[in-house]
Parts: C-alpha cells; structure tokens; sequence
C-alpha cells in the first residue's frame, strides 16, 4: 500500500504544480481562462493575485515533493491535509469544480498514506 500513497501524493504533487504553471505563467492564456472560467479582461486585471496564488499552490506541492523524497509521513501528512482544507475552502468559495479537482484526489492521498502507516 505505501507504493499506492505515493504514487497518489506524487499525483497530487503534480496537480498542483500544473495549477502552479497555470496560475503564474499562463494565467491570461485561452487555456488558463478556459480552465479557471475567467474573462480576458478579468484575467488581466487579477493576473498579479494569481500568481500569488500560485505561489502558495507552489509551497503545497513542495511539502508533498519533500516529503516523499524524505521518506517523512508527517509532511506528507501535513501538505495533504492543507490540500484538502485548501481546496474545500475553494470549493464554497470559487468553484465546486475543486472538489473533484483537488479535494477529492487529496484525500484519496490521503486515506493511502493513513493506510500504509
């Protein structure tokens, strides 16, 4: 089971640093505005705030990148649950869509990781 928690950490890791390119680099791009449900002009006008958004989704996929290169539960632990508290809280805000986007494969992640400990 601990192979399945980490691929599954390793998954959510990747999801986000995907939101990461996303949000910092490609904000105001077609696939960006199609992928966040943005206007052109919105996206221009909050693109500074998205990448600070990006930014903290940068440091939820570090902690879940160090901590499976450490071998570290509790990092792994700790960045899974900040994906998850993260994500519900984008969820009743911004979109329900991050609750099959990022909750759900979160906690998934999480389940195995509780699993193979």
């Amino acid at each position: 089971m601990t192979i399945v928690a980490d691929i599954l950490v390793g998954l959510v890791a990747l999801i986000h640093l995907y939101i990461v390119v996303l949000e910092m680099f490609l904000w105001t791009t077609p696939r960006a505005r199609a992928a966040f449900g943005t206007t052109e002009e919105f996206a221009e006008a909050s693109k500074t705030l998205a990448a600070n958004q990006g930014l903290y989704n940068g440091f939820l996929a570090l902690v879940l990148i160090w901590g499976l290169l450490a071998g570290e539960f509790q990092l792994q632990l700790y960045g899974l649950v900040c994906v998850i508290v993260a994500g519900l809280y984008g969820a009743a805000t911004a979109s329900r869509r991050i609750l099959f986007v990022q909750v759900l494969p979160g906690a998934l992640a999480l389940v195995a990781l509780l699993i193979a400990r």
